[in-house]
């Protein structure tokens, strides 16, 4: 019980950090290349993680455990955080968030195929329906939506679920901190490389909230939220706390509208309930 409690409590602490990402990633990509900010944010946070394991004399990892770390580094250092900046040139940062609501389906999925969970047949029903709602709300858009810019996101959830369910089944070994500090160690060299190709042409015309973009996503969003995140998961179970990305979308509107002034169309609100309450049904089955 009180796994499960503290599971859940870090699980919503992650996510309450992860809900500022696109917000701050549409504002980035203003000043920033995706490439770039992709890279640059990754090299950020390894650097950060490099001092956490330092710090703590970390053990290296077994060699059983570099493809479960590539995984990682593939879904959440480089998918997830390339394909969304890529949309977000393309579609609101109020209009991505929620396909958010494809995540937990897609984490619960992963965790099923990585992890070893077996949920009840009757979550998939819950699930489903909710990720049918998302889908539905995406093909007759709302406002702020490009076909290109939503698939681009469909394949961001994909990644970033398969990233979340292998990094929480390596937590309950290595730790939740020491699982995304690895992967980002992992990746170091080919996002520096690629950070220093692709570095702007000239600094003075970056804006203030492209830097503090940048700083928030490479600082809290691939760093401070895993530790919580991966923490959660493993505790309280990939496909139960996995739910609680359902909550990510308000707070993300929230975000954007106090943020960006980004208008909020009530399909959007009317989805995200619909997919929440799918969801809340799905959880009693995880």
């Amino acid at each position: 019980m009180e796994r499960g409690t503290a599971g859940w409590g870090s699980g919503l602490l992650g996510v309450i950090i992860f809900s500022g990402s696109l917000p701050a990633t549409r504002v980035a990509v203003a000043d920033f290349s995706p490439i770039f900010l992709t890279s640059a944010r990754a090299v950020i946070a390894a650097l950060l993680g490099a001092a956490l394991l330092a710090a703590f004399r970390q053990p290296l990892p077994e060699r059983r455990d570099l493809l479960s770390l590539a995984l990682v580094a593939f879904g959440v250092v480089l998918g997830f955080p390339l394909l969304t900046a890529l949309a977000l040139q393309h579609i609101t940062a109020a209009h991505s968030i929620v396909f958010v609501g494809m995540l937990p389906l897609a984490t619960s999925i992963f965790g099923v195929l990585r992890g070893g969970e077996r949920p009840e047949p009757a979550f998939w029903v819950f699930a489903v329906i909710g990720a049918v709602a998302v889908a539905g709300f995406a093909l007759h858009g709302s406002g702020g939506g490009t076909p290109a810019g939503d698939l681009l996101m469909i394949a961001a959830i994909l990644a970033c679920g398969l990233g979340y369910a292998e990094g929480a089944a390596l937590s309950r070994r290595l730790g939740g901190w020491q699982v995304i500090s690895w992967a980002l160690l992992l990746s170091l060299p080919v996002m520096a490389a690629i950070a220093l190709f692709t570095l702007p042409g000239a600094w003075s015309p970056i804006t203030a909230p492209a830097w503090i973009g940048l700083a928030y996503v490479s600082v809290f969003s691939m760093m401070v939220g895993f530790i919580f995140w991966y923490r959660g998961l493993a505790l309280g179970g990939i496909a139960g706390v996995g739910q609680l990305q359902l909550l990510q979308p308000f707070f993300g509107f929230l975000l954007a509208a106090l943020l960006l002034h980004e208008p909020i169309a009530w399909p959007m609100i009317a989805s995200a309930v619909i997919v929440v309450l799918c969801v809340a049904g799905a959880r009693r089955y995880a």
